[in-house]
């Protein structure tokens, strides 16, 4: 026998592709959903302005008007705290990020009773729930945003 170098003359494996999230962190998931939102709810309170609505809602005998600060506390507060404590929960089990996504959604679209019994005049009941269904929808995409990076 001869002791003669064995040369790799065969076909190589590829080299496995890496592996490419498209999903964001769980900050900026957060603002990118905080920021998505109070911008769209801010854009239908314009137009809202701009269609005459008189974005005043009576509670009792008290009329509380809609402002830009209500808008965008409103929009940020509830997305933040929800979509926060869903990306803590997932921490100790993933599964969490789905079943968040589902429940935020749906509070988010029972949330619309609200403005539709509020007696308003009718912009200000449209403009009103466009905004919750915006939140609902930036809940559902903020989670989704940082689930795709699992």
């Amino acid at each position: 026998m001869s002791s003669s170098a064995l040369s790799n003359s065969g076909p190589t494996a590829p080299a496995a592709p890496s592996v490419h999230r498209s999903g964001l962190t769980w900050w900026k998931a957060l603002v990118a959903g905080a920021v998505g939102a109070a911008v769209v709810n801010l854009i239908v309170l314009g137009a809202a302005k701009l269609a005459g609505a008189s974005l005043i809602v009576v509670n009792g005998s008290e009329e509380h008007p809609i402002t830009v600060g209500g808008v965008i506390g409103s929009s940020v507060v509830p997305l933040v705290v929800g979509t926060g404590a869903a990306l803590l929960l997932a921490l100790w089990k993933p599964v969490f990020l789905r079943i968040a996504q589902f429940v935020g959604g749906g509070l988010a679209l029972l949330s619309v009773a609200g403005p539709l019994s509020s007696g308003a005049d009718g912009g200000t009941v449209a403009a009103l729930s466009l905004m919750h269904v915006t939140l609902g929808v930036a809940v559902v995409a903020t989670l989704e945003l940082h689930r795709r990076r699992r």
